[in-house]
């Protein structure tokens, strides 16, 4: 090797050294400023990071850390039941728990006034914020914001023997007014109508037909008051003659009742389930599926949104209950709710 080829090896080894204590030097810079990330893939509790758990959850905003009260509207309990473990899955430091009210039935009012009296931290609600509850809200010292996630319909079920083509809003008003009192009135048999409902204060579901339907009339005498839907859907079963009103998906699925189709005028007749009709013995094996088609496009007569109410404060509060709506505004929280047996309000 000649003088001239061993100087030109001797710069190229001192150039490589140089470049590879600059990356190493580099290297721990980077470990140095960045040891949150690290204790984060180490499991370090002290520094850990919380980060979402797939690529939907990383498209969403972050729900916040805590254990929080929520109730309200029964009609949600088919949403609880699909959603709640997807999102526990996704985010499982954001926990939720279902509170009843100490006195009362579980509802959409009842989960409000909790709400107010600052006993959830946001609830979930069939119907719309009424103006008092707005000024409630207002004199201690917060404001209520109601939040659309998903469409639903009330649907009306009878006994599977009761054969009729369906209901106008007028014929089923004049029902729970008292006026109408026998089938034949209707172009059905000589049989007794045996109405129930639940009581006004129990539901949001019972205050939107209230407002909707018996444009704020009185219940007939003929009414008969019931707890539950499901036992007054057993009652449906049971009796020829009955008539019953609830949430679509806890209606158009079963397996002992009828759901009526509903219209505005008797040339209207729009069913609240998917055409065509699943007969009932084929049930459990078949179901029946709501109309969804006709409830988004408002064909159907009785459609209603479901909200989450959530309580203005600029506290954890309010964030729980924004991330809550945003997380079912989603594609993932959508489809849940499709699952649910509602209807996508995107």
């Amino acid at each position: 090797m000649s003088p001239r080829n061993g100087t030109n090896e001797t710069g190229v080894l001192v150039l490589a050294l140089t470049i590879t204590l600059g990356l190493v030097g580099v290297v721990f810079w980077w470990l140095a400023n960045n040891s949150g990330v690290i204790d984060s893939f180490t499991n370090n509790p002290s520094r850990q990071v919380l980060q979402p758990q797939n690529d939907i959850a990383q498209k969403t905003n972050p729900l916040p850390s805590g254990l929080f009260s929520y109730g309200g509207s029964t009609t949600w309990a088919p949403i609880r039941k699909e959603v709640e473990p997807g999102m526990q899955k996704l985010w499982p430091q954001f926990q939720l728990r279902y509170t009843d009210p100490t006195t009362g039935a579980p509802g959409s009012g009842t989960g409000i006034k909790m709400l107010l009296d600052n006993q959830l931290a946001f609830s979930q609600s069939s119907r719309s914020l009424k103006d008092e509850e707005y000024q409630k809200a207002q004199q201690r010292g917060f404001k209520l914001k109601e939040i659309p996630v998903a469409i639903d319909g009330i649907a009306i079920a009878v006994h599977p023997s009761l054969k009729i083509p369906g209901l106008t809003l007028a014929q089923l008003k004049d029902i729970y007014t008292g006026k109408l009192t026998n089938w034949r009135q209707v172009n059905g048999p000589n049989l007794p109508i045996t109405a129930y409902s639940r009581r006004l204060e129990e539901g949001g579901t019972i205050e939107f037909f209230d407002q909707n339907v018996m444009a704020s009339e009185k219940f007939g005498a003929n009414v008969k008051f019931i707890a539950t839907t499901t036992q007054a859907l057993k009652e449906v079963a049971k009796n020829p003659g009955a008539i019953y009103y609830a949430s679509a998906p806890e209606v158009v699925g079963q397996c002992s009742v009828q759901p009526l189709p509903l219209g505005r005028t008797l040339d209207q007749l729009i069913p609240p389930y998917k055409e065509p009709f699943v007969p009932l013995e084929q049930c459990p094996q078949q179901r029946n599926q709501i109309n969804a088609t006709a409830f988004q496009k408002a064909e159907y007569p009785i459609t209603r949104r479901l909200f989450v109410i959530v309580k203005q404060n600029g506290q954890g509060d309010q964030q729980a209950g924004e991330a809550y709506a945003n997380w079912l505004l989603t594609p993932q929280g959508q489809e849940l709710i499709a699952k649910a047996g509602f209807v996508r309000i995107r």
